[in-house]
Protein backbone atom coordinates (compact mmCIF):
# COMPACT_ATOMS: atom_id res chain seq x y z
CA UNK A 1 0.00 0.00 0.00
CA UNK A 2 0.99 3.65 -0.37
CA UNK A 3 2.17 5.65 2.33
CA UNK A 4 -0.39 7.94 4.00
CA UNK A 5 0.50 11.36 3.51
CA UNK A 6 0.67 13.58 6.63
CA UNK A 7 -2.46 15.25 5.16
CA UNK A 8 -4.62 12.70 4.89
CA UNK A 9 -6.26 12.58 7.77
CA UNK A 10 -7.04 16.58 6.99
CA UNK A 11 -10.51 16.00 5.41
CA UNK A 12 -11.61 14.35 8.33
CA UNK A 13 -11.27 17.83 10.29
CA UNK A 14 -12.85 21.12 9.40
CA UNK A 15 -10.56 24.44 10.13
CA UNK A 16 -12.89 26.68 12.06
CA UNK A 17 -12.42 30.07 13.50
CA UNK A 18 -13.53 30.12 17.58
CA UNK A 19 -13.99 33.27 19.49
CA UNK A 20 -14.69 32.89 22.96
CA UNK A 21 -16.65 35.65 24.78
CA UNK A 22 -17.60 36.35 28.38
CA UNK A 23 -21.82 35.83 28.16
CA UNK A 24 -23.17 39.49 28.38
CA UNK A 25 -25.42 40.02 31.25
CA UNK A 26 -27.25 43.18 29.72
CA UNK A 27 -27.34 41.82 25.83
CA UNK A 28 -29.75 39.48 24.38
CA UNK A 29 -27.55 36.47 23.21
CA UNK A 30 -30.04 36.22 20.50
CA UNK A 31 -29.53 39.61 19.48
CA UNK A 32 -25.94 38.95 19.36
CA UNK A 33 -26.15 36.09 17.13
CA UNK A 34 -28.08 37.91 14.61
CA UNK A 35 -25.54 40.52 14.56
CA UNK A 36 -22.42 38.30 14.12
CA UNK A 37 -24.50 35.87 11.75
CA UNK A 38 -23.42 38.65 9.12
CA UNK A 39 -19.53 38.85 10.14
CA UNK A 40 -19.57 34.91 8.57
CA UNK A 41 -21.23 33.09 12.68
CA UNK A 42 -22.21 29.37 11.75
CA UNK A 43 -22.98 28.17 15.27
CA UNK A 44 -23.15 29.71 18.28
CA UNK A 45 -22.81 28.19 21.56
CA UNK A 46 -24.22 29.35 24.75
CA UNK A 47 -22.56 28.28 28.20
CA UNK A 48 -23.35 29.41 31.69
CA UNK A 49 -20.65 32.11 31.72
CA UNK A 50 -19.23 31.88 28.39
CA UNK A 51 -20.33 32.10 24.10
CA UNK A 52 -18.57 29.91 21.86
CA UNK A 53 -18.48 31.63 17.90
CA UNK A 54 -17.72 29.10 15.35
CA UNK A 55 -17.36 30.34 11.85
CA UNK A 56 -15.34 29.59 9.20
CA UNK A 57 -11.84 29.94 9.49
CA UNK A 58 -11.72 32.61 6.72
CA UNK A 59 -13.74 34.85 8.90
CA UNK A 60 -11.97 34.63 11.92
CA UNK A 61 -11.03 38.38 12.00
CA UNK A 62 -13.94 39.85 10.66
CA UNK A 63 -15.90 37.28 13.66
CA UNK A 64 -13.15 38.68 16.46
CA UNK A 65 -13.40 41.99 15.59
CA UNK A 66 -17.52 41.92 15.11
CA UNK A 67 -17.69 40.48 18.34
CA UNK A 68 -15.39 43.32 20.45
CA UNK A 69 -17.25 45.47 18.28
CA UNK A 70 -20.25 44.68 20.13
CA UNK A 71 -18.51 45.58 23.47
CA UNK A 72 -18.16 41.86 24.28
CA UNK A 73 -15.23 40.71 26.21
CA UNK A 74 -13.26 38.10 24.25
CA UNK A 75 -11.80 35.05 26.61
CA UNK A 76 -9.79 33.72 23.33
CA UNK A 77 -9.36 33.98 19.85
CA UNK A 78 -8.21 30.70 18.14
CA UNK A 79 -8.29 28.52 14.95
CA UNK A 80 -9.27 24.98 16.12
CA UNK A 81 -9.72 21.91 13.92
CA UNK A 82 -13.30 20.30 14.28
CA UNK A 83 -13.79 16.96 13.50
CA UNK A 84 -16.42 16.88 10.93
CA UNK A 85 -17.35 13.27 11.31
CA UNK A 86 -16.79 12.14 14.83
CA UNK A 87 -16.09 8.83 14.91
CA UNK A 88 -17.94 6.23 17.51
CA UNK A 89 -14.81 4.21 19.07
CA UNK A 90 -15.20 1.53 21.53
CA UNK A 91 -13.78 1.59 25.47
CA UNK A 92 -11.05 -0.02 24.31
CA UNK A 93 -9.98 1.32 21.29
CA UNK A 94 -10.09 4.84 23.08
CA UNK A 95 -8.26 3.56 26.19
CA UNK A 96 -5.19 2.72 23.01
CA UNK A 97 -5.81 6.04 21.46
CA UNK A 98 -6.00 8.07 24.34
CA UNK A 99 -1.66 6.26 25.41
CA UNK A 100 -0.52 7.04 21.83
CA UNK A 101 -2.10 10.96 22.09
CA UNK A 102 -0.33 11.16 25.13
CA UNK A 103 2.71 9.51 24.00
CA UNK A 104 2.61 12.44 21.01
CA UNK A 105 1.83 14.86 23.38
CA UNK A 106 5.00 14.37 25.21
CA UNK A 107 7.35 14.42 21.86
CA UNK A 108 9.12 17.72 21.55
CA UNK A 109 8.35 18.05 17.65
CA UNK A 110 4.34 17.57 17.70
CA UNK A 111 2.85 20.38 18.51
CA UNK A 112 -0.99 19.85 18.89
CA UNK A 113 -2.86 17.09 19.02
CA UNK A 114 -6.74 16.20 17.27
CA UNK A 115 -8.86 13.86 17.38
CA UNK A 116 -12.14 13.47 16.93
CA UNK A 117 -13.59 11.09 18.92
CA UNK A 118 -17.18 11.70 20.10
Amino acid sequence: GEPLENGSLKFMFDRKAVVEFVKPEDKDVEEIELELIDAGLEELEVGEESCLAYGEYTAFNTLAKAVEELGLEVKKAKLEMIANNPQEFSDELIAEIEVLIDKLEDDDDVQDVYTNIA
